[in-house]
This record gives structure tokens, sequence and C-alpha cells, in this order.
């Protein structure tokens, strides 16, 4: 079976026979299940990696379809965990492949959760705090990452090697701006599908074991334009992550309750005791109308639209301001 399935794989020599025995025995972390997401986890599992796990804290909503592969206007409909509907169709495409969904956010305790075994890290986020504690997870625990950022019709991708290239801090300054999302400027499907290209092209690389001089890549689709250059020479010997006297400062973060999410509008509270089945009863109580799909609840409360998540992680939307959440939540809930 591996023989006809991955046939042009292994005919391409660089891969081979035995490179394609070494992804067939990886497991990839792939953080985030968006656009760049849901490009690399198909592109990983049609290659054969062995094992993925995948984590997002969102839900499929309608503009989401149009750049976001995997999804289904059924599951927007439905509101459905982004990895619920990326697992299932995942192993549509391969049935043999070990997937492992998480559907929390990605901060320090569960990207250490999440690493052991892991032979790569895929970035596929949309914000640079969330990178920083990638970049200092993957240097700490010696684990490869791909950095990938994709917005309007702009591209750029890196990989990171500990011990072999400078960390993500080093690079940064070189890095086009980032302050920018999607969710403020847009993005087109051909930008995407750049950027997961040149992360998929040195996954394989990696995973393969194969020699190569990482660089930095970045470029407009739109207007026709492509930048690469190598980075080695970049690395600061004062570097909290990969100088001489490593701290790790992102790993040193606590953890927040709330947080205003980048470009969405939209505050996150993380409640740990607020379990679905005792919202439910909440609610209830409260003759407030809810909707649930087994994942999480639906309701809304002056007027803005609340998802509960197992978890007990709550998304607020129409709101950014961090105080006026908490306004809302303790008038919710006394």
């Amino acid at each position: 079976m591996m023989q006809n399935r991955y046939s042009r794989q292994m005919l391409f020599q660089e891969i081979g026979t035995e490179g394609q025995h070494k992804i067939n025995s990886k497991t990839v972390l792939i953080v985030g299940m968006g656009a760049l997401g849901t490009h690399l986890a198909e592109g990983l599992v049609r290659a054969g990696v062995k094992q993925l796990r995948i984590i997002d804290r969102d839900y499929i909503e309608a503009s989401n379809l149009q750049r976001q592969t995997l999804f289904t206007e059924e599951d927007a409909h439905h509101a459905i965990p982004k990895v619920v509907a990326a697992e299932r169709v995942l192993k549509a495409i391969r049935s043999d492949v070990l997937i492992e969904a998480v559907i929390d956010h990605a901060d320090v305790y569960t990207l250490n959760a999440l690493i052991d075994g892991v032979d790569l890290i895929m970035d596929a986020t949309d914000n640079f705090e969330t990178r920083m504690v990638i970049n200092d997870v993957a240097f700490k625990h010696q684990i490869p990452w791909i950095y990938g950022g994709v917005v309007r019709s702009t591209y750029v991708e890196a990989p990171f090697i500990p011990g072999k290239t400078p960390c993500f801090q080093c690079l940064v300054p070189q890095i086009p701006s980032m302050n920018l999302t999607c969710d403020t400027v847009g993005v087109i499907q051909p930008a995407v599908t750049m950027t997961t290209s040149f992360q998929l092209k040195d996954a394989l690389k990696i995973l393969t074991e194969t020699p190569f001089k990482p660089k930095l890549t970045y470029g407009d689709i739109w207007e026709g334009t492509h930048h690469t250059f190598g980075f080695s020479k970049l690395q600061r010997d004062d570097c909290p992550t990969c100088g001489q006297h490593p701290t790790y400062p992102y790993l040193e973060q606590q953890q927040s309750h709330i947080a205003s999410l980048c470009g969405r509008d939209t505050v996150q509270y993380q409640h740990p005791e607020l379990d679905i089945k005792t919202l439910i009863e909440f609610l209830e109580q409260r003759h407030i109308a809810y909707k649930s799909n087994g994942y999480m609840v639906q309701f809304e409360f002056q007027h803005h639209r609340m998802i509960a998540f197992q978890s007990g992680r709550l998304l607020i939307h129409g709101i950014k301001e961090t105080d006026k959440a908490y306004t809302i939540i303790n008038q919710l809930f006394g």
C-alpha cells in the first residue's frame, strides 16, 4: 500500500524510499487550524506523517470558507470547532494517520503539554505573542519549528533549527511588518498557498533529515515580488532564547484569565470551573436561550454573542476592552 500511495513522492530522488520511511515515523504539531493550518495539515497527512497534533481555540464561521480548506458550509452553520472538523476530513483522506485534536488556546501550558515526542512544530498562528512562545518552547526543547505569516497578498516563511540557526527573536528586525491581520486588512488565497508551499517544502527537508541552509522567504503574490536570504549570521550572543545564556522569557509568563484577541473584536475569558453542563444549568435557571453542538454553548447576553467551551474558555464577541468584558462577566455571573 505504501509503495503505491507514496510512489510519486518516493520517485523524487531527494526523498526516495529512505526519506519516505522517515516521514512515516514522524510526529508534527500544528499550532492553529485556520488558513495556514488546514493547508499544512492536509499536505502533511498526504505526505505520510505518522501523527499530527493540532490545536486551535476557534470554531468555523462563514468568513473562514474563502481560504480555510477542510471546512464546509455545514461546519460553519453548526459552528463546529476547527480541529474537530479538520480531524474528520484528515481521517477521511488517510485512515491510518493518528490525529490528536485539542480545542484550546495555544499558550505556554498547552504547548508544553503537547510537545512530548514531537519532531517538528508548524506555526499557523496569526499573532506575534504566540510565535514568541513557540520559539521559546522549541529552542528550550530542541525541536525545529517553521514560521509562516500571511496577510493581504504577502507571504513570509522561515525555518528555525535549534543549535543550527538563530531563533525567531534574532530575525524579528528583518521580518516584514507583523502588526496587520487578515481580520483587519484581508487576505487572498494565493498568498496562503504560497506561504504553506514554502513551509511544507522545509518541513519535508526536516522530516527526511536532509541537510539544508535555512532561508527567510517573503514576497507579494499580487505584485509578483519575491525575496529570499540566509540569516545564519544574525544570531546574537545576548539573545534570551538562543544566546549563550538563554532564559526563555516567554515561558515565564503567567497564565492570563482574560485577553483581547488580535484583530477579532473579541475578548477571551478563562473560567476553570465553568464546564458546559454547569453553564447550561445556569442559563436555564435564568431563562437565557442557548444553542449547543456538543462542543460548545452559544448564547447572547447584553447584546453580545458569547461562546463557551468545555475547558471553561468563554469568548465574548463585539468587544475589545478587557475591563468592559469584566463588567459583562460580573453582570452575567454575579
